[in-house]
Parts: C-alpha cells; structure tokens; sequence
C-alpha cells in the first residue's frame, strides 16, 4: 500500500496518534429530527424522503412538535446535540425549524447541526437559522466537478457551494461540514483529487467522505442491474487513500472510517452514535435508542402526522438489544473510530496477525482506559487507513476470535 500511495502523489506525512481522545461526556445525549422532503431525489438516494409531498411540511412540523411535547412530559433529556437530517432539510423556513428547536430541551452549550442543500441556502435562510440557535451546518457537496455531480444526479454545481459556505461564514454559523462521496463511475483520480482540493480550499471544520454505494431500488442501482458501469472496489480504495492523506496533510485528524476535522471539531452528534450513547428520535423513519432499547417510528410523513394527531406515539417496533449484542455492536462501532477497541486477550493471535498485516496498531488509549490493551499499558488498538479499507472483514475476524468478550 505505501507503494500505492506513492504512485498516488499523496503527501507523505508522519503518522501522529496523539491526538485528542474520543469520548463523551457524562452528560451526552443526542435529539435526531427527520426531515423527510427533498425538492429533487438523487439517482443513488436510498434514504426515506419523497421529492412529492412538500403540501405536508407544514403539517409535519406541527406533528414533530406536538411529539415534542408529549416526550417531554415523559421526562425527555436536555441534549447535548441536536441533528437535522433527511431529505433536505433547508427546506424548512427558518421558523419552522425555529418552532421544532424550541421545543427541544437542551442544554446551553448544545451542538446543533442542520444538513443542507447547496441549491437551498441562501443568505436569509441561513440568517434565520443562525437566529433560530443552529451553530453548525453540513453541507451535501458530493464533487467540485460538474460532469460528476451530473452522473450522481446533483442540481446544484460548485458555484451554489462557494455561496452555501459564504452565505454560512457570513450568518456568524462557525462550524461547517463538507460532504463528498467517491467512486463515481467516470470519475477519475484527478477529479477525486480536485474535489478534495476545492473543499480542502474552503476551509471547513469537519469533512466526511463516502464510497458511493449501489442500492437496488435506486434508478442508478437499476441502471448498474440492467448492465451499467458501477462503482469499481479497487479505484474505490485508491480514492480513499488518497482523501486520507491530502486531508491529513492538510490537517484534518481522522476520527471515523468515512470522517475527518480539524482538532476538537469532531461531529459530537455522530460520537453519540458510534461510541454507545443514547438518543432521542424526532419525525419519521428515524430510530432512537436508550439504555439498551431502541425503536423506530413510522416510515412515512403522512403516518408520522397521522399517529400525532391522534395523540399517539410514532413508534412503529423496539427491540431490547441482549447484553452479547450490545457488546459486539459497541466493539464494532467503536474500531471504526480512532477510540479503537481493547481487545479479549484470547483473540491475539488475530490481533498480531493484523498488526504484522499492517492493517491495524497499537496506540494510546483514545478513551483514556488504565490497564487496558497490549500488555495493560493503556493501548487501544485502531485500524490503520489500509485496514479502514476491509473493515467489515477485520470486524469479524476478531469478534470470531472473541475479542469482544471482556
């Protein structure tokens, strides 16, 4: 892989794990709203939003309220962090993103993040958010080359980005999220390598980068069926690595498989997730969790309004997840995290096979553990950008090898 590297043009740079921890606070918990509405649905899009029902916004934001209410009668948490997501959630006016925030309890220091369309943020929307208490902003750029944003099937072009982030600086907004997502078919390192340049160029916080994926019942999922070139592994792989160091050398730390920052501008909403703190969940189709439950409610808007209105909860199934289960979902979640895990003893003999593999170290103890890791020298053991690429294998690996069982 260094070899790759090199062929890549990639900045060689100095592997540095010391870096912040990850860790939540005593007091962590996370508000999810759903905004399911979207003015144009991407050809690659396998989420839950409709680009046809925008005559329900305004009867969804009074539902998203009014079950605001009724949870915080049943003793909802101040959050620590609050997430916009969708669909597209700059859809919504600013006061009607203004009356969901509000009846949100949360504490004053509250990270609060809305995801938005480059094509709809302009500056007095952006304004209104900013008034409304939004503090971050994430931003669905997916390429800085047109001829990509066109085979995706992105409206907006990079001009409408450049604005977005102008728009976001000029509202007072501090902390900005660049999307992007590689392996496009057609898109060649070049172009990758422009679209990391041109964010890298605009400064923000936080950058994610996602492999595009193929989703069957998308028309580009479809389209890849019926024969249709679709996203190739190994080009995939070069991309990533490539992303890993143009962005370290510009100095944005890794921090999760597909997400990067600047030091402490890490997503705190996102590190509820991945690190095992519980959340809230506001809207449809959006899944919540506490203490080892979690549920999720109705998929649709219409459902979601309709189970309000009759004063009803919008859950639509649960699980208790057994303690095993939750375990191993936390050992997961957490190595794709520069956390890293603390592996069972009994599962060295993969560990040291990984490690000789290069794809995965030692390093200090992100989460701050004593005892813990080779030897109880308070190590954690983390993917190396080469075992970020497998993942999913090096997971169960060693959770065959009982290296959750603590």
């Amino acid at each position: 892989m260094p070899d790759a590297e090199k062929d890549l043009g990639m900045p060689q740079v100095p592997v540095d794990d010391r870096v912040a921890p990850l860790a939540l606070s005593p007091d962590a918990f996370g508000t999810y709203v759903h905004i399911p509405f979207c003015s144009h649905r991407c050809d690659y899009c396998d989420f839950a939003t409709w680009a046809d029902r925008s005559h329900l916004i305004d009867g969804y934001v009074d539902a998203c309220v009014k079950d605001i209410e009724r949870q915080r009668s049943e003793g909802l948490r101040d959050a620590t962090s609050i997430f916009f997501g969708g669909g597209t959630p700059s859809l919504l006016s600013g006061a009607q993103l203004a009356r969901i925030l509000d009846a949100i309890p949360r504490t004053p220091t509250a990270e609060i993040t809305v995801e938005c369309n480059p094509d709809a943020a302009d500056a007095q929307r952006l304004d209104s958010y900013a008034q409304a208490g939004v503090n971050r902003l994430s931003f669905g750029v997916q390429s800085m080359e047109p001829r990509v944003l066109a085979a995706l099937g992105r409206t907006h072009n990079p001009e409408n980005v450049f604005a977005a982030v102008n728009n976001a600086r000029a509202a007072g907004i501090k902390r900005l999220n660049l999307d992007l997502i590689y392996g496009t078919p057609g898109e060649s390192i070049d172009d990758w390598r422009a679209s990391l340049e041109g964010v890298i160029a605009l400064a923000p916080e936080h950058i994610s980068a996602y492999a595009l994926t193929v989703e069957p019942a998308t028309p580009f999922g479809q389209r890849v069926a019926s024969g249709e070139e679709g996203p190739d592994d190994d080009r995939q792989a070069d991309s990533y690595l490539l992303a890993e160091g143009l962005l370290k050398a510009a100095g944005y730390n890794w921090y999760e498989i597909s997400n990067w920052s600047l030091a402490q501008e890490e997503c705190r909403h996102n590190l509820v997730y991945w690190l095992g703190g519980d959340f809230a969940t506001v809207g449809c189709a959006a899944h919540g969790h506490s203490d080892g439950r979690r549920w999720w409610n109705v998929r649709t808007p219409e459902k979601f309004i309709e189970r309000i209105e009759a004063g009803r909860d919008a859950i639509s199934g649960s699980e208790e997840i057994e303690a095993g289960l939750r375990l191993e979902e936390a050992f997961s979640l957490r190595l794709r995290t520069r956390a890293g895990v603390i592996p069972n003893e009994a599962a060295y003999s993969v560990v040291n096979d990984l490690i000789d593999g290069g794809l995965a170290k030692w390093a200090p103890s992100s989460a701050g553990v004593e005892g813990a890791g080779e030897s109880g020298s308070g190590r954690s053991l983390v993917l190396t950008p080469q075992g970020r690429l497998v993942a999913t294998d090096v997971t169960a690996r060693l959770l065959l090898a009982g290296a959750a069982v603590r």
